[in-house]
């Protein structure tokens, strides 16, 4: 009978029917006490507050106002729900019941205010900074104030809002755990109405470093080309922010075409622009993870490889054969040596080819050469191909060799079947890095028996200014 009152109950919370609660409380006046007692998640209130029913909460508060302050399995009040659906006059019932509760953290740490500013819950964000003005003040995870939530959901009326009412130096110029400021962030998520805001602010310090010393321009430097950038430019050196890392600010945008193409005629090889540095640098860095992970491969590989070699599979015999067993053995000796003679040997040769592979790519990562190589990268590529095909036949060759007979020929099929697509796979993959690798070869020697064009001809100076027109596009 209990339950059943309390499922009307919850009905008439999801519906908002205010006269069906009253009539449950003339059936059981501690209906509401029961349902808080029982639940696990949501109260009533909390799945009114969340849809919106005015009414409803209006009802339930004033008979229980404590409702107001209980938690959900998110750690939520009924007004984080209501803020985060922008139910305003919700909100304004549950402050005014306890206005305390603005200042309650769910699990992520944030308040009723945080989730209507990174909602854009605007009238939402007005009435309970009328009320808690302080609950801009609260940080949440990765020390991250409501100002840096704004900007990186993109909340930018939400945003104005706040700084209108929070002029406050110390949090306008916060910085998260990565000593970002909002207008890295601005820049970082290439937000340009944002940053022209921000940057007009008076208080904000647009040179603010973060913990890797780079301003807002070094951010807008280090990241991929984009459409904004040349607006997003111009909006900072109009705010005189500062680069650092030996950035020369004339060098990237106010050189003039005719500049650019005398300085390449002059100097075939130039010192590229800083976010095309970037870019290589990128590169090195994308290769020195490659190598490091072929590193660890190969290691892994070799250490199995090793490993199965001087203990392999069924073990060794513990003790010489007596005189008239058969078969005769000597302790030391492999047991499956002896059980799968001609097993064994194809075993040790893949197994050895794995253990080989994989030693010469530790060898060849080692030894100095120049991993930018493309012939470099790609002998790698088949020496690893190599090792991993090695070790999957010795698995396959073992799993083989101790499989029961019985089972043995459903077993045989299916691993020929893998290996099979296994190798078709890797045999594509090598034919096509094959081709690749080809193409640029023809290509590298129809460049030299071709020769380069004379420098100060024509079609190098067009060539140049194409380039030239290019980059400008780009940036």
């Amino acid at each position: 009978m209990m339950e059943d009152l309390e499922k009307k109950l919850y009905d008439a919370a999801v519906e908002g029917n205010t006269k069906t609660l009253q009539e449950l409380l003339r059936q059981d006046p501690i209906i509401l006490e029961r349902a808080v007692a029982n639940c696990f998640s949501e109260t009533p209130l909390h799945v009114a507050a969340m849809l919106g029913h005015s009414d409803f909460v209006r009802e339930i508060v004033r008979i229980n106002p404590r409702l107001t302050n209980e938690l959900n399995s998110m750690q939520s009040t009924p007004l984080h729900l209501a803020s985060a659906k922008g139910h305003v006059e919700v909100v304004r019932i549950l402050i005014y019941v306890d206005p305390q509760t603005c200042l309650a953290r769910d699990r992520n740490q944030m308040t009723a205010l945080h989730l209507a500013a990174l909602k854009g819950r605007i009238e939402v964000v007005k009435v309970l900074l009328g009320e808690k003005l302080d609950a801009a003040q609260l940080s949440v995870h990765k020390g991250e104030n409501i100002l840096h939530l704004c900007v990186k959901h993109h909340q930018l009326e939400a945003l104005k809002l706040l700084l209108d009412k929070v002029s406050d130096e110390e949090l306008v110029n916060a910085k998260d755990s990565d000593g970002n400021t909002l207008l890295h962030l601005a820049v970082a998520h290439k937000q340009v109405e944002t940053i022209e805001f921000l940057l007009g602010v008076a208080a904000l310090d647009a040179n603010a470093k973060n913990l890797n010393r780079m301003t807002a321009l070094d951010i807008l430097i280090q990241s991929r080309s984009d459409l904004r950038d040349a607006e997003i430019l111009e909006s900072l050196r109009q705010a005189n922010v500062d680069g650092v890392q030996d950035y020369d600010q004339g060098s990237r945008f106010h050189q003039d075409s005719a500049s650019q193409v005398s300085s390449f005629l002059v100097n075939p090889n130039p010192t590229f622009p800083t976010n095309i540095r970037n870019k290589e640098k990128y590169r090195e860095d994308w290769l020195e993870e490659m190598r490091s992970a072929l590193m660890i491969v190969a290691s892994l590989i070799a250490t199995m490889a090793f490993q199965v070699g001087v203990n392999p599979p069924g073990g060794l015999w513990q003790d010489d054969s007596k005189p008239g067993d058969q078969p005769v053995y000597k302790a030391g000796f492999s047991i499956f040596a002896r059980n799968y003679p001609e097993d064994y040997v194809v075993f040790y040769i893949f197994n050895t080819i794995s253990l080989i592979s994989s030693l010469s790519i530790i060898l060849l990562l080692i030894s100095g050469l120049p991993v930018t190589r493309k012939l470099f990268v790609w002998i790698l590529m088949v020496v690893t191909w190599i090792a991993i095909t090695a070790t999957a036949l010795t698995y396959s060759l073992v799993i083989s060799a101790v499989t029961p007979a019985e089972r043995g020929k459903s077993m045989e099929n299916v691993i020929r079947i893998t290996i099979l697509v296994w190798i078709v796979l890797m045999v594509l993959l090598l034919i096509v890095h094959t081709m690749r690798l080809i193409v640029k070869i023809i290509k590298k020697l129809k460049e030299r028996l071709c020769g380069r064009p004379r420098m100060g001809s024509a079609t190098t100076v067009g060539r140049v200014q194409k380039l030239y027109a290019r980059y400008v596009r780009l940036l």
